[in-house]
C-alpha cells in the first residue's frame, strides 16, 4: 500500500484515521517530547543531527526517518543505533495486540490503515515502550496530511523546499511550502532553513496565523563557510549574536553545513546544548548521505534526487576528486530528467545508468536516451552504459574506474540501497549496518 502515492485523495492521505489509531492504542506519542521536521531536502540529516545532540545531552532519544537505505530498522533508531531486536519485536507484538478490533469507516465505507500510518504508530509506540525522553520525527510526504502531523512538538523545523512529488503536493514552490507549513502548530516555536522568497513568505504567514515564534536561519546566521576534505566537512559559523563555532563534520557535502547550522539554531534556542554538543554533531552520520562504503577506488552513496541537492553533491565531490570519475545514476519517474541529466553531464562523462529498485516507477531507458540526446546537442563525448542490474552496474564501475579516482552513486535512495546491498554481497559482508 505504501506504493500508492499517485493520488493525493482525502481517503488515502488524511489525519482523522491516524488520530483514531493513536487514540485506540493509548496515545503513546504523549509519553515524550518531540521535534517535528518537514522539507524537501536535508530533513533526514537535520533530524539525525538533532537526535545525536539530544543523545549527547543524556536523553534517551528516538529517531523516526524514511525511507530506509537497506534495512527497515534504519527507520526507527535510538540515538543513531538500532534498537535491540527484542525491543523491536516487543513493540510489534504490542502494536498488534493494541490494534486488535480496530475499524475505521468513512463516507466510502470501511478503510484500513496505510503502511505509513502503521509505521508511524509503531515508531510512536516503540519510543514509548523504550522510555524515550525525546523523539525526532521526520514527515514522510508533505506535512499537512502526513501521518506524523498528529503530534504537538516542542519545535517545528522546516528544511529547504524544492519541486518534488509534484503530482501530489503541487507544482509550485508556494504550493509545496503550503503543504509543509502545516506542521507549524499554535504557539510552538518554528525554525526555517535557507528558503526561496516564495517559501519564506508562506512559512512566515502560517507562523503568524498560528502565533508561532519563528526563526529563519538566514536572519540568525551572519556568515558560514565550508570545505569538503577527505578528513571531513570543515565548517565555520558566525552568528548574529557574535558567537561562532568551527567543526569538522563526519558527514561530507556542503549541504551538511546548512543542515548542521539549522540543527544548531534549534538546539541553542531551546537551551539544549552542553560541552558535548559540538562533538556529537561532528560524529553524526547517516546511511546514504555522501556515505563512503569502499576504497580503491573510493565508492560513495548519496540519495540526492533533485537538481539543487545534486548540484551541491557534485560540487563537493569534485573538490575531492576532480574529473574522470564514474557515476552510477538512476532516478524515479516523477523527476526533472532533462534538468538533472544536463547537470550530471557538467561533471561526469563516464555514466552507468541502473535501475533504482522496483519499489516505485522508473524508466531508465528514457534516462539513457536523455543523456545521449543532451550529449549530442552539446557535442560532448561520453561513455554511457545502461545496466539494469545493480550488481552488474557496480562490477562494471569497479572494473573501469582507476584506483585513484572514485565512484559516486546518486539519483535515488532506492538506487543507493541497491548498490549498498550489491557492494556488501561483493565483499561477502551482507549484514546491513548503520553508517
Amino acid at each position: 500500500m505504501e506504493k500508492q502515492t499517485t493520488h493525493y485523495t482525502t481517503r488515502t492521505y488524511r489525519l482523522d484515521r491516524m488520530h483514531a489509531i493513536l487514540k485506540y492504542i493509548g496515545h503513546p506519542e504523549l509519553d515524550y517530547k518531540k521535534i517535528h521536521i518537514a522539507g524537501s531536502k536535508g530533513k533526514g540529516s537535520t533530524a539525525s543531527f538533532l537526535a545525536s545532540a539530544l543523545h549527547a545531552l543524556g536523553y534517551k532519544t528516538g529517531l523516526y526517518l524514511s525511507p530506509h537505505l537497506v534495512d527497515y530498522r534504519e527507520r526507527f533508531t535510538l540515538g543513531g543505533t538500532f534498537f535491540d531486536d527484542e525491543m523491536l519485536i516487543q513493540a510489534g507484538n504490542e502494536l498488534f495486540s493494541r490494534l486488535e478490533g480496530f475499524t475505521f469507516s468513512d463516507e466510502w465505507g470501511e478503510t484500513t490503515p496505510t503502511t505509513f500510518e502503521l509505521y508511524t504508530a509503531y515508531a510512536f509506540l516503540l519510543f514509548s515502550l523504550a522510555k524515550c525522553q525525546w523523539a525526532v520525527i521526520e514527515t514522510g510526504l508533505g506535512g499537512r496530511l502526513d501521518a506524523t502531523n498528529t503530534i504537538i512538538p516542542e519545535a517545528s523545523v522546516l528544511c529547504p523546499i524544492e519541486l518534488e512529488h509534484t503530482k501530489i503536493l503541487g507544482n509550485t514552490i508556494g504550493a509545496i511550502a503550503f503543504e509543509k507549513s502545516k506542521i507549524i502548530k499554535k504557539g510552538v516555536p518554528s525554525f526555517v532553513g535557507f528558503e526561496t522568497k516564495e517559501a519564506y513568505d508562506v512559512f512566515k504567514k502560517e507562523a503568524r496565523e498560528q502565533g508561532s515564534p519563528i526563526r529563519f536561519l538566514s536572519q540568525e546566521l551572519e556568515s558560514y563557510s565550508y570545505k569538503t576534505t577527505k578528513e571531513g566537512e570543515k565548517v565555520s559559523y558566525v552568528w548574529k549574536d557574535g558567537s561562532s563555532e568551527h567543526l569538522s563534520l563526519k558527514m561530507l557535502g556542503q549541504v551538511q553545513a546548512q543542515n548542521c547550522a539549522l540543527a544548531l539554531l534549534v538546539l541553542k534556542t531551546l537551551g539544549l546544548t552542553n560541552e558535548h554538543t559540538l562533538e556529537a554533531l561532528e560524529q553524526n552520520s547517516l546511511p546514504g548521505r555522501f556515505q563512503k562504503i569502499g576504497t580503491e577506488p573510493d565508492v560513495f552513496l548519496d540519495g540526492a534526487h533533485t537538481i539543487h541537492s545534486l548540484q551541491g553533491l557534485f560540487e563537493s565531490f569534485s573538490q575531492l576528486y576532480g574529473k574522470g570519475n564514474t557515476l552510477i545514476y538512476g532516478a524515479l519517474e516523477d523527476k526533472d530528467h532533462r534538468g538533472m541529466c544536463s547537470l550530471v553531464l557538467q561533471y561526469f562523462d563516464h555514466i552507468i545508468v541502473s535501475k533504482p529498485g522496483s519499489y516505485k516507477k522508473s524508466d531508465i531507458s528514457l534516462i539513457a536516451e536523455t543523456f545521449k540526446s543532451l550529449a549530442k546537442e552539446n557535442h560532448q563525448d561520453i561513455g554511457l552504459f545502461l545496466v539494469e542490474d545493480n550488481q552488474e552496474a557496480l562490477s562494471l564501475a569497479l572494473e573501469t574506474t582507476p584506483g585513484e579516482k572514485a565512484i559516486l552513486v546518486c539519483g535515488s535512495f532506492y538506487l543507493a540501497g541497491g548498490i549498498k546491498i550489491a557492494y556488501d554481497k561483493l565483499r561477502r559482508n551482507n549484514v546491513p549496518k548503520l553508517a
